[in-house]
């Protein structure tokens, strides 16, 4: 084993192989600057009419390789000085092909841009990447590992674009502040540049990155000879002033409908030196943010929601390495709350109970090393939180269900050569009192050869959970082993993955079950090369087998196919094909040890895709689905409307509908039987967007979306110890039926008054409601939640961002 090991590193990073390289890197000479440009998108400053331009982009896409046109060249100058880097970039096209919607920032829309990819410490997976567009819209991202891209992460930068009748051009200023780089007196930068041309659908780099490589930054140029730069103090402070004015109507003794509230709070960064940053928030208010896109769930497991408050997005590449943390848990959806019901006295009854906790604080500390050594440090504390009971006398008290909590996370990330890394990850969860405390730990490993086209990755984990229930820890594993070819036309992976029945991560991560022995083969095939009708190609296919671990019970076993093509006028068309055996599920019973023998499975699904730089555009999806345990079907039919009235204004719809019928699921444990039913269920979400951009700096943008979904039962059973399943006997149990509506609506108001520095309005109104009896029409249920109590707020948020280095040149 020890010999089989060692033979597998040195196949990939640790030693030298014979394998085929990636082509030659371009070369970029550092020049220093005296005089520092005027960024005002003019490129006529004496300091760039000496440096040669970066230039002869290559295309990436629709014809990998491709040269771009001499009268469509892209000319790029980058400077630096003891400050900052300066870019001054020349996009040549015909004015009436130029793209510049205009949108808020962090956003792209129908526009032109051009971007700047830096790999600062040369490691080919780590990088940040600076966009404008040419309506002078700011993007920036954090890349990681292969190219996944973070949009997230925001740093405060200068631009200015301007467009004539040979073309567009943007000038940056990009400060040391917003980049970490080794301390070395001279150092090299990988650096690429990519340029969209949005009505051509085309996208071409400086130096070439080919989409059958796997990555993105290992694929960047070279900027050599950079010398004597130090990033200086970096030190900022965003301090903030919210107030919210929030109306539901509870109409309930000694409860307010109306309240409102007054917040506070600060952002920090602080460079602790030239490569990590200290990130903290204080008493932070993210009320402004999007609402959760909620729906009914009919099966044993949690959903999982998109994390949208910025802390928590933006520079976690490190802290979200393994799957382990679920940020969401901090505050907005917590593991552990304490059912308060046992504890309530005669005549006693709930009025008021919180579901998410106050984040305290949060800090994170994250950075990587001249030697590639990544360092992250994560920790967050939210409070306690009450339940709000009263007695017969209106006498009321306070119940803790949520107890004060602490959340930390440390990341180890080491870069080896040929893109590779090992890492070192441990979760921890702190609650005070009698609540349970929770750790986990993990090993995670990933190995490429020279060439970067087959790699190697696992990881190891193992959760210890601390009082727990009767029981003073429990301790679990999970191990994962994935391996395969990732560049080239042909493709390939085979990925295991074992848990144990005790192994938990869910106090800090996402986790739905344990106990499984999963195995998956996939097989792929790409055509990058353009034809006479199409632009590119793709097919692939998984099979999928999977058991519990112990005892070793078969669970599922299931095939797909997909195929993807691109046409010559830039629609695309997905299909997918799966089928599933007849499986035992051990989780839709409820009950520990009672298995249900589900139904041979099969469906195909047809994905239409437009070309999105049309002013109108659509698409969607149609699918099919049979299941021939009670027969079952399912139909999925979704389609999306966008039209751009012009560079300000635009418009969104989308419909999905999912009708099922004859579906066999899970309804209550009633004693020693186990109901399940067949049943129908109808499912419609309607979402509306809406935007209006006065400027670059400054847009409304609505969103109003709302979804329904019930479950009409028609025939009950009881399941049998075999897992199948019997027709119910006497009284079918009442109430079952179920119907949930949930509507929102969100009005945002946002201007960017100085860089950094932010003027928000948000309004939002709000209804949810959950019913047993149903109503079949879907008019009626829409009908029903706008006409309920609504939950309406408007607040008002000014954060203002305050430089260190500012403050002092101002003094």
């Amino acid at each position: 084993m020890k010999l089989m090991l060692l033979s597998l590193l040195c196949s990939f990073a640790i030693c030298t192989v014979s394998a085929q390289s990636l082509p030659i890197k371009r070369k970029l000479q550092a020049t220093r600057t005296i005089a520092a440009p005027r960024i005002d998108g003019d490129l006529a400053d004496e300091a760039w009419k000496q440096v040669i331009p970066a230039s002869e982009f290559i295309e990436n896409r629709p014809v990998p390789g491709r040269k771009e046109q001499h009268d469509r060249r892209t000319e790029v100058r980058m400077i630096y000085d003891d400050h900052a880097v300066y870019i001054a970039a020349r996009m040549y096209d015909h004015p009436d092909s130029i793209a510049h919607e205009l949108v808020n920032r962090d956003n792209i829309g129908n526009a032109d841009f051009i971007g700047i990819i830096f790999d600062t410490f040369m490691d080919g997976m780590n990088g940040n990447g600076f966009y404008v567009t040419a309506a002078g819209v700011q993007f920036d991202a954090k890349y990681s590992q292969n190219g996944d891209e973070d949009s997230n992460w925001n740093a405060v930068w200068e631009s200015k674009v301007k467009r004539d009748e040979t073309g567009w051009s943007a000038e940056i200023r990009i400060p040391y502040a917003a980049l970490r780089f080794s301390g070395k007196d001279v150092q090299s930068w990988g650096v690429n540049f990519n340029r969209k041309r949005q009505k051509a659908n085309q996208q071409l780099f400086w130096n070439e990155v080919d989409p059958k490589v796997s990555g993105f930054i290992n694929q960047a140029g070279l900027w050599e000879g950079i010398k004597g730069i130090k990033p200086g103090l970096r030190l900022s402070f965003s301090p903030y002033l919210s107030t919210y004015l929030k109306h539901y109507p509870f109409n309930t003794p000694n409860v307010k409908n109306t309240v409102m509230a007054f917040n506070g709070g600060m952002d920090v960064k602080y460079g602790i030196n030239q490569s990590f940053t200290l990130d903290m928030t204080l008493i932070p208010d993210f009320g402004q943010i999007q609402s959760d896109n909620r729906i009914l769930n009919l099966t044993p497991f949690e959903v999982k929601f998109d994390e949208r408050r910025q802390f928590f997005t933006e520079g976690t590449e490190l802290f979200n390495k393994g799957d382990l943390f679920y940020s969401k848990r901090i505050g907005s959806i917590p593991s552990y709350f304490k059912d308060v019901s046992g504890d309530l006295r005669d005549g006693e009854k709930i009025i008021k109970s919180p579901l998410e906790a106050k984040v305290l604080n949060a800090t994170k500390i994250s950075g990587r090393t001249a030697g590639g050594l990544g360092i992250g440090l994560f920790n967050a504390i939210t409070s306690s939180m009450k339940t709000l009971v009263e007695g017969e006398q209106g006498n009321q008290r306070e119940l803790e269900s949520q107890p004060l909590t602490n959340y930390n996370v440390f990341v180890l990330d080491q870069s080896l050569k040929n893109n590779s890394s090992i890492t070192l990850i441990n979760t921890n969860v702190l609650r005070r009192g009698n609540a349970h405390d929770a750790n986990v730990s993990a090993f995670l490993f990933n190995l490429n050869d020279k060439a970067n086209r087959y790699f190697v990755n696992g990881a190891a984990k193992m959760s210890l959970l601390t009082g727990v229930g009767d029981e003073n820890s429990r301790k679990g594993f999970n191990t994962e082993l994935k391996f395969g070819k990732k560049s080239g036309t042909w493709t390939w992976f085979y990925l295991q993955k074992i848990a144990d029945a005790k192994f938990d991560p869910s106090d800090m991560g996402f986790f739905t079950n344990n106990n499984f022995f999963d195995q998956q083969f996939n097989y792929g095939y790409q055509v990058y090369k353009p034809s006479s009708w199409y632009n590119k190609w793709e097919a692939w296919s998984n099979l999928r087998y999977s058991r519990l671990y112990k005892p070793g019970s078969y669970q599922n076993f299931g095939v797909d196919g997909n195929y993807y093509v691109e046409f010559k006028n830039f629609w695309s068309v997905e299909t997918n094909f799966d089928w599933q055996r007849k499986g035992q599920d051990f989780y839709e019973s409820r009950n520990a040890g009672r298995v249900f023998q589900t139904g041979e499975n099969y469906g195909v699904k047809v994905y239409v895709n437009p070309n999105k730089a049309k002013a109108y555009n659509f698409g969607g999806n149609v699918g099919y689905r049979k299941n021939l345990l009670l027969n079952g079907k399912a139909y999925d039919a979704f389609l999306f409307q966008n039209f751009r009235l012009n560079d300000k204004i635009s418009f969104g719809l989308d419909i999905d509908y999912q009708p099922r019928f004859n579906y066999a699921g899970w309804v209550q444990n009633s004693g020693s039987n186990i109901i399940f039913s067949s049943y129908d269920r109808h499912t419609m979400e309607n979402s509306i967007d809406a935007k209006y951009s006065f400027n670059n700096l400054m847009g409304i943008t609505l969103v109003v979306r709302h979804y329904w979904s019930d479950r009409r039962n028609k025939s009950f059973y009881t399941l049998d110890t075999n897992g199948s399943l019997i027709p119910l006997t006497g009284e079918p149990p009442a109430g079952t039926n179920r119907v949930y509506n949930v509507f929102n609506a969100d009005l945002i108001y946002q201007w960017q008054f100085a860089p950094g520095s932010e003027l928000s309005v948000a309004y939002k109104n709000s209804a949810e409601g959950y019913e047993e009896l149903y109503r079949k029409k879907y008019t009626r249920n829409l009908d029903a939640i706008l006409s309920g109590p609504q939950n309406n707020s408007l607040s008002v948020k000014v954060l203002y961002y305050l430089d260190y280095l500012d403050l002092k040149k101002k003094r």
